[in-house]
């Protein structure tokens, strides 16, 4: 089966107060992928237990690719436990070691990344050795690699960052991240645009995004760069709006949308999710698509 997308790290239930929600950013992303019209497949590890047959039965309902999902009958499900604050903010307790920490290196996912275009991986799925080596096999990969940059302390280091970067055709930061990253490899710049520069000459990335939450976002491509600003919205909650966001901009960047179209896009579409619960949320396109001609 082709998939245009394929997506590789964590899958998992989040834990909030009023109750469980599927997630994990690789999740999150191969559904509004799929949402939007780009068939996705994702690659990770669920336990043999109740909590992955769970997931299994909502990617065939989301009509995710399940093939290139493992299976592990030693660790469980992940689960993690997410706290909303009081502005709306989430953090989050991520339980170690899980069944997504034992990725495996696998033929069929070697072929599936072959005639895949985008290739979506983040740096939390590397914080264990088999994961992590099973991840920079499929970095070899001819596809787009989307580097969604997701910092979790304790589960990254200089050396694991700046590896993952360097084989990055596009990476997304928010501004804390894009800040911490420069400051990590000797930058000390103050101005968002020579950060980003920074970056893409440190590390031969062609294209780089920042999101900036209500704000808006940039998209630095190359020595241009497109900013589109947010509009305020009522949120319920902010769980999967980023991963909304790169889903937004994957699918407008395989369309070859000019990149003013593709930023605002992605805006609408991570504002559009701020506004339901959950990062899975059920909706029609139309729906998105008549919340982005009232925002901008």
């Amino acid at each position: 089966m082709i998939t245009p997308a394929i997506c590789f790290g964590e899958i998992l239930w989040d834990v909030l107060p009023d109750g469980r929600m599927p997630g994990g950013a690789p999740l999150n992303v191969a559904y509004h992928l799929n949402k939007l019209g780009l068939s996705s497949s994702i690659i990770s590890k669920i336990g043999d237990d109740e909590n992955g047959v769970k997931l299994e039965r909502l990617l065939d309902g989301w009509q995710i690719n399940k093939s290139l999902l493992q299976r592990d009958t030693i660790h469980p499900t992940s689960e993690v436990i997410a706290r909303v604050g009081s502005r709306n903010e989430v953090s989050y307790e991520i339980v170690f070691p899980v069944a997504w920490d034992f990725i495996d290196h696998q033929s069929i996912i070697d072929s599936a990344l072959k005639s895949s275009t985008y290739f979506v991986y983040g740096s939390l799925a590397s914080r264990n050795t088999l994961s992590r080596e099973t991840l920079f096999k499929f970095l070899e990969s001819d596809a787009i690699k989307v580097f969604d940059i997701n910092l979790r302390p304790p589960f990254f280091d200089k050396s694991l960052l700046a590896n993952l970067m360097e084989r990055a055709d596009i990476i997304k930061f928010n501004e804390s991240e894009l800040q911490m990253a420069q400051i990590l490899f000797g930058g000390r710049f103050i101005n968002e645009r020579e950060q980003v520069r920074f970056i893409q000459e440190r590390f031969s990335v062609p294209e780089v995004i920042v999101t900036k939450g209500e704000f808006g976002a940039s998209y630095y491509k190359m020595d241009q760069s497109y900013h589109a600003w947010g509009s305020e919205v009522k949120v319920n909650d902010t769980i999967g709006s980023g991963d909304s966001f790169l889903a937004a901009f994957i699918a407008s960047h395989q369309l070859g949308l000019a990149p003013k179209t593709i930023i605002k896009n992605a805006i609408g579409m991570g504002a559009f999710i701020a506004t339901k619960k959950g990062g899975c949320p059920e909706y029609e396109v139309e729906e998105y698509k008549k919340f982005i001609d009232e925002i901008f």
